[in-house]
């Protein structure tokens, strides 16, 4: 085959390093192929042009690096709370034009609306975070070697303390703790322990032993085998049980006004005993935007605290 134009048969042949010098930045030779670097910045821009098409034809580096899409859309974070605060208003407008007896306005006066809400929020915030205090913790040493086999008996408890009865339960403990609101609280932790505990271990035995297995190979610890390793890949099952036992307590605090415990039941049980709709329908109302907001907000922290590399991508 005759040589093409300007090439010297008799000419010395260049060296890896003199090829690799005389490329254009961003390509280099890997086994006598040449590749081009496809380089992008954060915003996924294409600065210095690697990635454009080259005109003699589209290679491996010119398809085009699709931008990441956002993890928390407009859509998610207005539309809810857009719907709940309209719900609110037309339940404040019904009120204002409302004829109210007075009974109801006695019920519903002095800011009794508010200190219902402000109990029930109390309630709901202190009863997860008892929750997760104990769930999380628990779960993750009954997937420790040593204490694996107590998990079935710690699971047995915590699937009879959610399938026992709430407002029987709430008796009980209001017989052996007292009328007031340590025994409402502990009716709804022990009530809400179930999914954090269950989604706890079901997420770190879902874990790859091979995963698992690297991590000790490289040198690491235990504590940083679990904590870097094995606790981010359950993440997303723990996030799930903590929104699932949130709804949980909201709705479970509303039986919290037969044991002295205060928050919106006692709006409900007032409109039930008294046969006095409006107020039955206020704390109705209010208990449904509650707990919808929180599962909102439990969507959210769902969706920013789960790691990136774990979001399955159509």
């Amino acid at each position: 085959m005759s040589p093409t134009p300007g090439d010297d048969p008799h000419a010395p042949r260049r060296g890896p390093v003199a090829r690799q010098a005389a490329r254009p930045p961003g390509e280099h030779e890997v086994k006598g192929l040449a590749f081009r670097d496809a380089y992008r910045d954060e915003y996924g821009e294409d600065p210095e042009g690697y990635g454009a098409e080259d005109p003699a034809g589209p290679g491996p580096s010119a398809s085009p690096v699709a931008r990441e899409p956002r993890r928390v859309t407009w859509q998610k974070l207005t539309f809810l709370p857009a719907l709940l605060a309209a719900v609110l208003l037309a339940t404040w407008l019904w009120f204002a034009r409302a004829d109210l007896d007075p009974i109801s306005r006695n019920a519903l006066s002095d800011g009794q609306v508010g200190k219902a809400l402000r109990q029930h929020v109390e309630l709901t915030a202190l009863s997860t975070f008892f929750v997760l205090i104990i769930a999380i913790p628990l779960g993750i040493l009954l997937t420790r070697r040593r204490f694996r086999k107590g998990a079935p008996v710690a699971m047995a408890l915590a699937n009879t303390g959610q399938a026992t009865p709430a407002i029987g339960l709430l008796a009980l403990l209001v017989i052996w703790l007292g009328i007031g609101e340590r025994a409402a609280l502990t009716g709804i932790v022990i009530y809400a322990v179930l999914p954090v505990l269950s989604n706890t271990i079901a997420g770190l035995r879902a874990n790859d032993p091979t995963l698992l297995e690297a991590a000790r190979g490289i040198g690491m610890s235990p504590l940083g085998v679990l904590t870097r390793v094995e606790l981010p890949l359950a993440v997303p099952l723990i996030l799930a049980g903590v929104r699932t036992a949130l709804v949980l307590n909201v709705g479970t605090a509303t039986l919290a006004t037969f044991g002295g415990g205060g928050g919106l039941g006692v709006l409900i049980t007032t409109g039930i005993t008294n046969q006095r709709m409006p107020v039955l329908m206020l704390g109705s109302i209010l208990t449904v935007v509650l707990a919808l907001l929180v599962d909102w907000l439990a969507s959210l922290a769902e969706i920013v605290l789960s790691p990136r590399g774990l979001e399955v991508r159509s």
